[in-house]
Protein backbone atom coordinates (compact mmCIF):
# COMPACT_ATOMS: atom_id res chain seq x y z
CA UNK A 1 0.00 0.00 0.00
CA UNK A 2 1.34 3.28 -0.97
CA UNK A 3 1.73 5.71 1.89
CA UNK A 4 1.48 9.33 1.98
CA UNK A 5 5.52 9.85 1.23
CA UNK A 6 5.74 7.85 -1.38
CA UNK A 7 2.59 9.37 -3.19
CA UNK A 8 4.15 12.80 -2.66
CA UNK A 9 7.28 11.20 -4.25
CA UNK A 10 5.90 10.49 -7.41
CA UNK A 11 4.40 13.80 -8.06
CA UNK A 12 7.72 15.49 -6.71
CA UNK A 13 9.45 13.06 -9.59
CA UNK A 14 6.90 13.87 -11.98
CA UNK A 15 6.82 17.81 -11.63
CA UNK A 16 11.13 17.81 -12.18
CA UNK A 17 10.58 15.12 -15.06
CA UNK A 18 8.38 17.66 -17.08
CA UNK A 19 10.70 20.70 -16.13
CA UNK A 20 13.71 18.99 -17.68
CA UNK A 21 11.57 18.07 -20.76
CA UNK A 22 10.18 21.55 -21.21
CA UNK A 23 6.35 21.00 -20.44
CA UNK A 24 4.04 23.74 -19.14
CA UNK A 25 5.54 25.00 -16.29
CA UNK A 26 2.02 25.55 -14.15
CA UNK A 27 0.89 21.86 -14.44
CA UNK A 28 5.03 20.86 -13.36
CA UNK A 29 4.62 23.93 -10.27
CA UNK A 30 1.16 22.39 -9.50
CA UNK A 31 2.74 19.18 -9.37
CA UNK A 32 5.27 20.11 -6.90
CA UNK A 33 2.66 22.24 -4.97
CA UNK A 34 0.67 18.87 -4.60
CA UNK A 35 3.55 17.15 -3.55
CA UNK A 36 4.46 19.36 -1.19
CA UNK A 37 0.62 19.34 0.24
CA UNK A 38 0.12 15.42 0.05
CA UNK A 39 3.40 15.33 2.45
CA UNK A 40 1.75 17.53 4.75
CA UNK A 41 -1.54 15.76 4.92
CA UNK A 42 -3.03 14.36 8.35
CA UNK A 43 -4.47 11.31 7.06
CA UNK A 44 -3.51 8.57 5.11
CA UNK A 45 -4.54 8.72 1.31
CA UNK A 46 -5.00 4.83 0.66
CA UNK A 47 -7.51 5.19 3.58
CA UNK A 48 -9.89 7.58 2.27
CA UNK A 49 -12.51 7.05 0.24
CA UNK A 50 -11.89 8.49 -3.44
CA UNK A 51 -14.63 10.66 -3.73
CA UNK A 52 -13.08 12.57 -0.95
CA UNK A 53 -9.61 13.11 -2.40
CA UNK A 54 -10.24 15.84 -4.42
CA UNK A 55 -12.21 17.85 -1.33
CA UNK A 56 -9.06 17.71 0.62
CA UNK A 57 -6.71 20.88 1.36
CA UNK A 58 -4.35 21.60 -1.69
CA UNK A 59 -5.69 18.66 -3.42
CA UNK A 60 -7.50 19.74 -6.64
CA UNK A 61 -9.53 17.43 -9.21
CA UNK A 62 -6.84 16.79 -11.99
CA UNK A 63 -5.02 15.88 -9.15
CA UNK A 64 -6.55 13.83 -6.82
CA UNK A 65 -7.42 12.16 -10.65
CA UNK A 66 -4.09 10.80 -10.47
CA UNK A 67 -4.19 9.97 -7.00
CA UNK A 68 -6.55 7.38 -7.58
CA UNK A 69 -5.27 5.87 -10.05
CA UNK A 70 -1.69 5.86 -8.08
CA UNK A 71 -3.83 3.94 -5.69
CA UNK A 72 -5.79 1.85 -8.01
CA UNK A 73 -2.75 0.42 -10.11
CA UNK A 74 0.30 1.54 -8.17
CA UNK A 75 1.66 3.50 -11.51
CA UNK A 76 0.79 6.76 -13.06
CA UNK A 77 0.58 6.49 -16.92
CA UNK A 78 2.05 10.06 -17.36
CA UNK A 79 4.93 9.64 -15.39
CA UNK A 80 5.77 6.50 -16.66
CA UNK A 81 5.62 7.61 -20.24
CA UNK A 82 8.15 10.36 -19.13
CA UNK A 83 10.35 8.01 -17.63
CA UNK A 84 10.35 6.16 -20.89
CA UNK A 85 11.21 9.40 -22.97
CA UNK A 86 14.42 10.24 -20.28
CA UNK A 87 17.98 8.49 -20.78
CA UNK A 88 18.60 6.56 -17.60
CA UNK A 89 21.55 8.58 -17.26
CA UNK A 90 19.64 11.82 -17.10
CA UNK A 91 17.61 10.03 -14.28
CA UNK A 92 20.54 9.65 -12.52
CA UNK A 93 22.02 13.06 -12.60
CA UNK A 94 18.27 13.86 -10.59
CA UNK A 95 20.46 12.17 -7.04
CA UNK A 96 23.26 14.29 -7.66
CA UNK A 97 23.22 17.59 -5.25
CA UNK A 98 22.85 20.76 -6.63
CA UNK A 99 21.70 19.37 -10.21
CA UNK A 100 17.78 20.67 -10.22
CA UNK A 101 15.84 20.36 -13.22
CA UNK A 102 16.81 23.47 -15.20
CA UNK A 103 20.27 22.83 -15.00
CA UNK A 104 19.59 19.00 -15.89
CA UNK A 105 17.48 20.13 -19.05
CA UNK A 106 20.60 22.21 -20.21
CA UNK A 107 23.02 19.55 -19.47
CA UNK A 108 21.20 17.11 -21.58
CA UNK A 109 19.13 19.24 -24.50
CA UNK A 110 22.26 21.80 -24.63
CA UNK A 111 25.15 20.63 -23.93
CA UNK A 112 24.00 17.35 -25.28
CA UNK A 113 25.26 14.86 -22.21
CA UNK A 114 23.08 12.07 -21.31
CA UNK A 115 25.00 10.02 -18.35
CA UNK A 116 27.35 11.03 -15.34
CA UNK A 117 30.28 10.11 -16.58
CA UNK A 118 29.86 12.20 -19.61
CA UNK A 119 28.95 15.12 -17.11
CA UNK A 120 32.35 14.80 -15.10
CA UNK A 121 34.11 14.62 -18.40
CA UNK A 122 32.61 17.65 -19.51
CA UNK A 123 33.31 19.21 -16.09
CA UNK A 124 37.29 18.19 -16.59
CA UNK A 125 37.08 20.35 -19.48
CA UNK A 126 35.49 23.15 -18.30
CA UNK A 127 32.64 22.43 -20.87
CA UNK A 128 29.32 23.50 -17.89
CA UNK A 129 31.35 27.60 -17.77
CA UNK A 130 30.53 28.30 -21.19
CA UNK A 131 26.69 28.03 -20.06
CA UNK A 132 24.60 30.17 -18.24
CA UNK A 133 24.35 29.44 -14.55
CA UNK A 134 27.30 27.40 -14.33
CA UNK A 135 29.98 29.39 -13.03
CA UNK A 136 33.45 27.44 -11.45
CA UNK A 137 32.09 26.69 -8.10
CA UNK A 138 28.95 25.18 -9.28
CA UNK A 139 30.83 23.23 -11.70
CA UNK A 140 33.59 21.87 -8.69
CA UNK A 141 30.75 21.20 -6.67
CA UNK A 142 28.86 18.76 -9.18
CA UNK A 143 32.15 16.78 -9.80
CA UNK A 144 32.69 16.64 -6.13
CA UNK A 145 29.06 15.30 -5.96
CA UNK A 146 29.48 13.12 -9.00
CA UNK A 147 32.54 11.55 -7.82
CA UNK A 148 31.04 10.63 -4.10
CA UNK A 149 28.46 9.32 -6.31
CA UNK A 150 30.42 7.06 -8.22
CA UNK A 151 32.27 5.91 -4.87
CA UNK A 152 29.11 4.48 -3.31
CA UNK A 153 28.44 2.49 -6.69
CA UNK A 154 31.45 0.46 -6.20
CA UNK A 155 33.51 0.58 -9.25
CA UNK A 156 36.54 2.61 -9.53
CA UNK A 157 38.96 4.08 -12.22
CA UNK A 158 42.31 2.94 -11.26
CA UNK A 159 43.43 6.75 -11.06
CA UNK A 160 40.23 7.64 -8.70
CA UNK A 161 41.41 4.67 -6.16
CA UNK A 162 45.28 4.65 -6.72
CA UNK A 163 45.84 6.84 -3.68
CA UNK A 164 43.55 5.40 -1.07
CA UNK A 165 45.05 2.38 -2.30
CA UNK A 166 48.57 3.31 -1.71
CA UNK A 167 47.79 5.48 1.46
CA UNK A 168 46.25 2.19 3.21
CA UNK A 169 49.11 -0.05 1.92
CA UNK A 170 51.60 2.33 3.17
CA UNK A 171 49.52 2.61 7.02
CA UNK A 172 49.17 -1.37 6.92
CA UNK A 173 52.89 -1.89 6.35
CA UNK A 174 53.39 0.76 9.15
CA UNK A 175 51.42 -0.92 11.55
CA UNK A 176 52.87 -4.78 10.61
CA UNK A 177 56.41 -4.04 9.73
CA UNK A 178 56.99 -7.78 10.36
CA UNK A 179 54.59 -8.85 8.11
CA UNK A 180 53.98 -8.65 4.23
CA UNK A 181 51.51 -6.55 2.86
CA UNK A 182 50.59 -6.15 -0.70
CA UNK A 183 47.31 -4.74 -2.76
CA UNK A 184 46.39 -7.75 -4.90
CA UNK A 185 43.83 -8.21 -7.73
CA UNK A 186 43.09 -5.73 -10.35
CA UNK A 187 44.48 -2.97 -8.21
CA UNK A 188 47.81 -4.62 -8.21
CA UNK A 189 48.10 -5.23 -11.93
CA UNK A 190 46.85 -1.63 -12.26
CA UNK A 191 43.14 -2.21 -14.72
CA UNK A 192 41.90 0.59 -16.21
CA UNK A 193 38.82 -0.47 -13.70
CA UNK A 194 38.84 -1.67 -10.36
CA UNK A 195 35.74 -3.25 -9.14
CA UNK A 196 37.22 -4.71 -6.49
CA UNK A 197 39.89 -3.29 -4.01
CA UNK A 198 41.59 -6.32 -2.64
CA UNK A 199 44.49 -6.58 0.10
CA UNK A 200 46.31 -9.47 0.73
CA UNK A 201 48.93 -10.12 4.01
CA UNK A 202 50.24 -12.12 6.68
CA UNK A 203 48.61 -10.16 9.11
CA UNK A 204 46.22 -12.35 11.70
CA UNK A 205 42.67 -11.64 11.17
CA UNK A 206 42.15 -10.66 14.90
CA UNK A 207 45.34 -8.36 14.50
CA UNK A 208 43.98 -6.73 11.40
CA UNK A 209 40.04 -6.30 12.93
CA UNK A 210 41.51 -4.24 15.51
CA UNK A 211 43.63 -2.23 13.27
CA UNK A 212 40.79 -1.46 10.48
CA UNK A 213 38.52 -0.84 13.63
CA UNK A 214 40.45 1.93 15.32
CA UNK A 215 41.34 3.74 11.42
CA UNK A 216 37.42 3.87 11.20
CA UNK A 217 36.94 1.18 8.80
CA UNK A 218 33.36 -0.72 8.92
CA UNK A 219 33.52 -4.34 8.50
CA UNK A 220 30.67 -6.31 6.75
CA UNK A 221 31.40 -9.70 6.39
CA UNK A 222 34.04 -11.88 8.20
CA UNK A 223 35.34 -15.45 7.50
CA UNK A 224 39.08 -17.27 9.38
CA UNK A 225 40.54 -15.77 6.48
CA UNK A 226 39.07 -12.37 5.24
CA UNK A 227 37.53 -9.45 6.18
CA UNK A 228 35.06 -7.12 4.07
CA UNK A 229 35.41 -3.67 5.42
CA UNK A 230 34.26 -0.24 3.95
CA UNK A 231 36.20 2.88 4.76
CA UNK A 232 34.96 5.96 6.01
CA UNK A 233 35.36 7.39 2.70
CA UNK A 234 32.84 4.33 1.54
CA UNK A 235 35.36 2.41 -0.51
CA UNK A 236 35.19 -1.58 0.24
CA UNK A 237 37.80 -3.14 0.66
CA UNK A 238 38.31 -7.18 0.85
CA UNK A 239 41.25 -8.24 3.15
CA UNK A 240 42.72 -11.64 2.94
CA UNK A 241 45.40 -13.02 5.17
CA UNK A 242 47.58 -16.50 4.29
CA UNK A 243 50.94 -17.60 6.00
CA UNK A 244 54.36 -16.50 4.76
CA UNK A 245 54.83 -19.40 2.61
CA UNK A 246 51.51 -18.89 0.88
CA UNK A 247 52.04 -15.43 0.18
CA UNK A 248 54.28 -15.31 -3.04
CA UNK A 249 52.07 -17.37 -4.74
CA UNK A 250 48.94 -16.27 -3.89
CA UNK A 251 50.14 -12.48 -4.94
CA UNK A 252 51.31 -13.88 -8.26
CA UNK A 253 47.90 -15.51 -8.86
CA UNK A 254 46.46 -12.63 -7.73
CA UNK A 255 48.12 -10.50 -10.27
CA UNK A 256 47.28 -12.60 -13.28
CA UNK A 257 43.99 -12.26 -15.57
CA UNK A 258 42.02 -15.41 -15.65
CA UNK A 259 43.57 -15.96 -19.46
CA UNK A 260 47.18 -15.29 -18.08
CA UNK A 261 47.02 -17.95 -15.23
CA UNK A 262 45.13 -20.81 -17.28
CA UNK A 263 48.14 -20.07 -20.31
CA UNK A 264 50.62 -20.01 -17.13
CA UNK A 265 49.35 -23.34 -15.61
CA UNK A 266 50.47 -24.63 -18.69
CA UNK A 267 54.10 -24.13 -18.46
CA UNK A 268 54.10 -26.08 -14.89
CA UNK A 269 53.16 -23.43 -12.71
CA UNK A 270 50.98 -24.97 -10.04
CA UNK A 271 48.98 -22.55 -7.25
CA UNK A 272 49.57 -25.29 -4.96
CA UNK A 273 53.05 -25.32 -4.45
CA UNK A 274 55.91 -23.30 -2.09
CA UNK A 275 57.61 -20.82 -3.84
CA UNK A 276 60.84 -18.22 -1.95
CA UNK A 277 60.08 -15.49 -4.85
CA UNK A 278 57.87 -14.71 -7.78
CA UNK A 279 61.78 -14.83 -9.94
CA UNK A 280 62.10 -18.90 -8.64
CA UNK A 281 58.37 -19.25 -10.24
CA UNK A 282 59.17 -17.63 -13.80
CA UNK A 283 62.50 -19.67 -13.33
CA UNK A 284 60.79 -22.92 -12.60
CA UNK A 285 58.32 -22.28 -16.02
CA UNK A 286 60.88 -21.38 -17.87
CA UNK A 287 59.68 -18.15 -18.58
CA UNK A 288 61.91 -14.53 -18.54
CA UNK A 289 60.07 -11.86 -15.69
CA UNK A 290 57.11 -10.42 -16.80
CA UNK A 291 56.05 -7.32 -14.56
CA UNK A 292 53.23 -7.37 -12.31
CA UNK A 293 50.69 -4.96 -15.14
CA UNK A 294 51.57 -6.78 -17.81
CA UNK A 295 50.06 -10.55 -16.87
CA UNK A 296 47.21 -10.10 -18.84
CA UNK A 297 47.75 -11.73 -22.46
CA UNK A 298 48.54 -15.40 -22.89
CA UNK A 299 50.76 -13.85 -25.77
CA UNK A 300 53.31 -11.97 -23.75
CA UNK A 301 54.00 -15.59 -21.60
CA UNK A 302 54.57 -16.48 -25.69
CA UNK A 303 57.53 -13.54 -25.92
CA UNK A 304 58.58 -13.63 -22.67
CA UNK A 305 59.75 -17.75 -23.01
CA UNK A 306 61.75 -16.80 -26.37
CA UNK A 307 63.55 -14.15 -24.29
CA UNK A 308 63.67 -11.13 -22.11
CA UNK A 309 61.09 -8.67 -22.82
CA UNK A 310 61.86 -5.66 -24.21
CA UNK A 311 61.47 -2.55 -22.04
CA UNK A 312 57.80 -0.98 -21.57
CA UNK A 313 57.98 2.89 -21.94
CA UNK A 314 58.27 5.06 -18.60
CA UNK A 315 56.54 8.74 -17.89
CA UNK A 316 60.78 9.44 -17.91
CA UNK A 317 60.28 8.78 -21.90
CA UNK A 318 57.81 11.76 -22.52
CA UNK A 319 58.94 14.38 -24.19
CA UNK A 320 56.51 16.83 -25.60
CA UNK A 321 52.82 17.18 -24.81
CA UNK A 322 50.40 16.92 -27.56
CA UNK A 323 46.56 17.41 -27.69
CA UNK A 324 46.04 19.68 -25.51
CA UNK A 325 43.34 22.76 -24.84
CA UNK A 326 43.58 26.29 -23.66
CA UNK A 327 41.59 29.24 -23.20
CA UNK A 328 41.37 29.73 -26.95
CA UNK A 329 38.49 26.75 -26.74
CA UNK A 330 37.63 25.22 -23.47
CA UNK A 331 40.84 25.06 -21.86
CA UNK A 332 41.21 26.80 -18.24
CA UNK A 333 44.61 28.22 -18.66
CA UNK A 334 46.15 30.61 -20.96
CA UNK A 335 48.68 29.18 -23.49
CA UNK A 336 51.73 30.75 -22.41
CA UNK A 337 50.86 29.41 -18.69
CA UNK A 338 50.73 26.24 -20.47
CA UNK A 339 53.86 26.48 -21.96
CA UNK A 340 55.71 27.84 -19.34
CA UNK A 341 54.05 24.82 -17.05
CA UNK A 342 55.74 22.12 -19.83
CA UNK A 343 59.03 23.53 -19.81
CA UNK A 344 59.48 23.46 -15.72
CA UNK A 345 58.74 20.01 -16.34
CA UNK A 346 61.55 19.77 -18.45
CA UNK A 347 59.65 18.84 -21.41
CA UNK A 348 60.76 20.14 -25.12
CA UNK A 349 57.73 21.46 -26.39
CA UNK A 350 53.96 21.46 -27.06
CA UNK A 351 51.31 20.55 -29.41
CA UNK A 352 48.25 23.16 -28.61
CA UNK A 353 45.00 21.39 -29.85
CA UNK A 354 41.66 23.40 -29.69
CA UNK A 355 38.79 22.41 -30.05
CA UNK A 356 37.76 23.74 -33.90
CA UNK A 357 34.77 25.51 -34.93
CA UNK A 358 31.55 22.91 -35.11
CA UNK A 359 32.95 22.14 -31.25
CA UNK A 360 30.26 25.09 -30.39
CA UNK A 361 29.75 23.69 -27.30
CA UNK A 362 33.90 23.85 -26.53
CA UNK A 363 34.53 27.39 -27.91
CA UNK A 364 35.53 25.81 -31.10
CA UNK A 365 38.04 28.80 -32.82
CA UNK A 366 36.26 29.99 -36.18
CA UNK A 367 38.78 30.45 -39.47
CA UNK A 368 39.62 34.32 -37.50
CA UNK A 369 40.55 32.60 -34.25
CA UNK A 370 42.71 30.56 -36.28
CA UNK A 371 44.70 32.99 -37.68
CA UNK A 372 44.54 34.92 -34.38
CA UNK A 373 45.91 32.26 -32.17
CA UNK A 374 48.85 31.08 -34.53
CA UNK A 375 50.38 34.77 -34.32
CA UNK A 376 50.07 34.13 -30.59
CA UNK A 377 51.78 31.09 -31.03
CA UNK A 378 54.36 32.83 -33.37
CA UNK A 379 55.21 35.46 -30.44
CA UNK A 380 55.67 32.96 -27.92
CA UNK A 381 57.94 30.65 -29.35
CA UNK A 382 59.87 33.60 -30.39
CA UNK A 383 59.99 34.70 -26.61
CA UNK A 384 60.15 31.05 -25.25
CA UNK A 385 62.88 29.24 -27.70
CA UNK A 386 64.43 26.71 -27.35
CA UNK A 387 61.12 25.89 -26.38
CA UNK A 388 58.32 24.91 -29.16
CA UNK A 389 54.54 25.32 -29.44
CA UNK A 390 53.37 23.69 -32.39
CA UNK A 391 50.23 25.07 -34.28
CA UNK A 392 47.72 21.92 -34.37
CA UNK A 393 43.80 21.35 -33.92
CA UNK A 394 41.07 19.00 -32.71
CA UNK A 395 39.27 19.02 -35.81
CA UNK A 396 36.01 17.26 -35.50
CA UNK A 397 35.16 14.05 -38.00
CA UNK A 398 31.47 15.82 -39.22
CA UNK A 399 29.18 13.20 -40.25
CA UNK A 400 30.48 12.34 -43.61
CA UNK A 401 34.08 12.00 -42.24
CA UNK A 402 35.34 15.22 -43.65
CA UNK A 403 37.34 17.45 -41.53
CA UNK A 404 36.36 20.85 -40.13
CA UNK A 405 37.93 23.46 -42.26
CA UNK A 406 38.62 24.08 -45.80
CA UNK A 407 41.68 22.51 -46.95
CA UNK A 408 43.92 25.75 -47.00
CA UNK A 409 43.20 26.63 -43.39
CA UNK A 410 43.86 22.64 -42.43
CA UNK A 411 47.11 23.47 -44.55
CA UNK A 412 48.10 26.02 -41.95
CA UNK A 413 48.54 23.96 -38.94
CA UNK A 414 51.64 22.40 -38.18
CA UNK A 415 49.62 18.86 -37.48
CA UNK A 416 46.01 17.82 -37.32
CA UNK A 417 44.16 15.71 -34.48
CA UNK A 418 40.86 13.96 -35.92
CA UNK A 419 38.40 13.20 -33.35
CA UNK A 420 34.46 12.05 -33.27
CA UNK A 421 32.15 14.34 -30.66
CA UNK A 422 29.00 14.35 -31.98
CA UNK A 423 26.16 12.37 -32.85
CA UNK A 424 27.93 9.27 -31.13
CA UNK A 425 24.92 6.73 -31.41
CA UNK A 426 26.37 5.06 -34.67
CA UNK A 427 26.22 1.65 -36.35
CA UNK A 428 29.64 0.25 -37.05
CA UNK A 429 28.85 0.52 -40.51
CA UNK A 430 28.76 5.18 -39.92
CA UNK A 431 31.24 5.18 -37.51
CA UNK A 432 33.92 3.18 -40.21
CA UNK A 433 32.57 5.41 -42.88
CA UNK A 434 33.23 8.44 -40.56
CA UNK A 435 36.58 7.18 -39.11
CA UNK A 436 37.92 5.92 -42.40
CA UNK A 437 37.57 8.94 -44.55
CA UNK A 438 39.19 11.07 -41.65
CA UNK A 439 42.23 8.83 -41.79
CA UNK A 440 42.49 8.78 -45.71
CA UNK A 441 42.49 12.86 -45.75
CA UNK A 442 45.93 14.25 -46.23
CA UNK A 443 45.70 16.45 -43.52
CA UNK A 444 45.01 13.50 -41.00
CA UNK A 445 48.37 13.17 -38.55
CA UNK A 446 46.88 11.72 -35.81
CA UNK A 447 43.37 10.04 -34.44
CA UNK A 448 41.95 11.17 -31.26
CA UNK A 449 40.63 9.07 -28.74
CA UNK A 450 39.85 6.35 -31.65
CA UNK A 451 36.27 4.96 -29.85
CA UNK A 452 34.68 7.77 -28.46
CA UNK A 453 34.31 5.67 -24.70
CA UNK A 454 34.01 6.80 -21.37
CA UNK A 455 35.02 4.07 -19.13
CA UNK A 456 32.15 3.65 -16.19
CA UNK A 457 29.81 5.67 -18.34
CA UNK A 458 29.76 5.19 -22.09
CA UNK A 459 30.69 2.42 -24.25
CA UNK A 460 31.81 4.01 -27.28
CA UNK A 461 30.86 3.31 -30.96
CA UNK A 462 31.65 0.15 -32.08
CA UNK A 463 34.74 0.14 -34.35
CA UNK A 464 36.60 -2.32 -36.83
CA UNK A 465 39.77 -2.18 -34.63
CA UNK A 466 41.92 -4.46 -37.76
CA UNK A 467 40.39 -2.25 -40.13
CA UNK A 468 41.38 1.39 -38.63
CA UNK A 469 45.17 0.13 -37.68
CA UNK A 470 45.26 -0.96 -41.01
CA UNK A 471 44.59 2.06 -42.35
CA UNK A 472 46.36 4.37 -40.22
CA UNK A 473 49.62 2.11 -40.87
CA UNK A 474 48.53 2.52 -45.00
CA UNK A 475 47.90 6.79 -44.32
CA UNK A 476 50.90 7.31 -42.11
CA UNK A 477 48.36 8.49 -39.26
CA UNK A 478 49.12 8.16 -35.73
CA UNK A 479 46.80 6.14 -33.40
CA UNK A 480 46.52 8.16 -30.17
CA UNK A 481 46.43 6.95 -26.80
CA UNK A 482 44.16 9.15 -24.82
CA UNK A 483 45.80 9.58 -21.20
CA UNK A 484 42.50 11.20 -19.70
CA UNK A 485 42.01 8.04 -17.03
CA UNK A 486 38.19 8.39 -18.25
CA UNK A 487 39.16 7.67 -21.75
CA UNK A 488 42.33 5.34 -22.36
CA UNK A 489 41.56 5.02 -25.91
CA UNK A 490 42.74 3.05 -28.07
CA UNK A 491 42.35 0.57 -25.56
CA UNK A 492 46.18 -1.14 -24.33
CA UNK A 493 44.55 -4.93 -25.71
CA UNK A 494 45.37 -3.04 -29.23
CA UNK A 495 48.72 -2.00 -28.75
CA UNK A 496 50.23 -5.07 -29.47
CA UNK A 497 48.38 -5.44 -33.01
CA UNK A 498 49.33 -1.72 -33.78
CA UNK A 499 52.99 -2.27 -33.28
CA UNK A 500 53.00 -5.45 -34.90
CA UNK A 501 51.72 -3.81 -37.84
CA UNK A 502 53.97 -0.79 -37.35
CA UNK A 503 51.91 1.87 -36.36
CA UNK A 504 52.95 4.85 -34.32
CA UNK A 505 51.25 5.31 -31.26
CA UNK A 506 51.09 8.41 -29.22
CA UNK A 507 50.07 9.12 -25.05
CA UNK A 508 48.41 12.05 -24.95
CA UNK A 509 47.09 13.48 -22.24
CA UNK A 510 44.02 15.32 -23.78
CA UNK A 511 44.78 18.79 -21.04
CA UNK A 512 42.26 21.13 -20.40
CA UNK A 513 44.46 22.83 -17.50
CA UNK A 514 48.29 22.31 -16.31
CA UNK A 515 47.53 20.00 -14.00
CA UNK A 516 45.80 17.59 -16.77
CA UNK A 517 49.36 17.12 -17.63
CA UNK A 518 49.88 14.59 -15.03
CA UNK A 519 47.29 12.58 -16.60
CA UNK A 520 50.38 11.30 -19.12
CA UNK A 521 51.35 8.63 -16.30
CA UNK A 522 47.85 6.85 -16.75
CA UNK A 523 47.99 6.76 -20.14
CA UNK A 524 51.28 4.93 -19.75
CA UNK A 525 50.60 2.79 -17.53
CA UNK A 526 47.97 1.24 -20.18
CA UNK A 527 50.63 1.80 -22.81
CA UNK A 528 52.77 -0.54 -20.41
CA UNK A 529 49.99 -3.29 -20.16
CA UNK A 530 50.16 -3.38 -24.05
CA UNK A 531 54.02 -3.36 -24.40
CA UNK A 532 54.54 0.02 -25.74
CA UNK A 533 57.91 0.76 -25.63
CA UNK A 534 59.23 4.40 -26.10
CA UNK A 535 60.30 3.75 -30.17
CA UNK A 536 56.75 3.61 -31.19
CA UNK A 537 55.41 6.50 -29.23
CA UNK A 538 55.34 9.77 -30.87
CA UNK A 539 55.18 11.73 -27.74
CA UNK A 540 58.64 10.29 -27.07
CA UNK A 541 60.22 11.86 -29.91
CA UNK A 542 62.83 14.62 -28.80
CA UNK A 543 61.82 17.96 -30.55
CA UNK A 544 64.42 17.19 -33.81
CA UNK A 545 63.14 14.10 -34.07
CA UNK A 546 59.42 15.25 -33.87
CA UNK A 547 60.72 17.96 -36.05
CA UNK A 548 61.76 14.54 -38.79
CA UNK A 549 58.44 13.55 -38.56
CA UNK A 550 56.56 16.27 -39.50
CA UNK A 551 59.07 16.86 -42.71
CA UNK A 552 58.55 14.13 -43.93
CA UNK A 553 55.08 13.73 -44.10
CA UNK A 554 55.12 17.24 -45.80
Amino acid sequence: MLDNYAIADQFSLLSKLMDIHGENSFKSKSYSVAAFNIEKLPLQLADTPSEKIAGLKGIGDSTSKKIIELLETGRLKVLDDLVTQTPTGILEMMQIKGLGPKKIATIWKEMGLESLGELLYACDENRLLLYKGFGEKTQESVKQSIHFYFTNKGHFLYAEIESFALQLIGSLQKAFPEQQVSLAGEALRQSNIVSQLEVLSTVPVGELQSFLEAASFTITQQTPESLLAGSSQHIQVLFTTCTTSQFVVKRFVSSCSELFLNTFQQKGFSPGTTYASEAEIFEQAGVHGIPVNQRELPETIQQATSGPLAPVIQVDDIKGIIHSHSTWSDGLHDLETMAKACIAKGLEYLVISDHSRTAFYANGLSVERVREQHAQIDELNRKLAPFRIYKSIESDILNDGSLDYPDEILASFDLVIASVHSNLKMTEEKAMMRLLNAIRNPYTRILGHMTGRLLLSRPGYPVDHHAIINACVENKVVIEINAHPRRLDIDWSWIPYAMEKGCLLSIDPDAHQVEGFDDIRYGVISAQKGGLTASRNLSSFSREAFDTWLAKLK
